[in-house]
């Protein structure tokens, strides 16, 4: 039985603080070095070469994050990116922000990612 007095966390609550926390975050399958799908790729490919700090989540590690984003995002597909605290999108929106110029515009201010 869990204490009433410590409130027990949602993953909605658990996602929103680590958007909260990370100004580049990007929900994927896999890992920036391996990658589990197409999609998770071409998004990692294209944050890379902005040259910005970024973090990821494998949601392939939980399955409680890998179900909770797609409603706390209202967005049905990963990957799904994240800046400045605000919700972007998978990654055929990211390629059209990157051929417009917009993701560049939108991570302006992001620290340089250390080589």
């Amino acid at each position: 039985m869990s204490d009433p007095a410590i409130p027990q966390q949602t993953i909605g609550d658990r996602i929103a603080k680590l958007v909260a926390d990370h100004p580049v975050l990007l929900f994927m399958k896999g890992t920036p070095l391996f990658p589990q799908c197409g999609f998770s790729s071409r998004a990692i490919a294209m944050l890379d070469r902005l040259g910005i700090e970024y973090d990821t989540v494998d949601v392939l590690q939980d399955m409680e994050v890998r179900q909770g984003i797609k409603e706390f995002s209202d967005w049905p597909t990963i990957p799904q990116l994240y800046v400045k605290g605000e919700f972007v999108g998978g990654s055929d929106i990211m390629m059209e922000m990157w051929e417009a110029g917009e993701l560049h515009a939108l991570v302006t201010g992001i620290p340089a990612r250390a080589e």
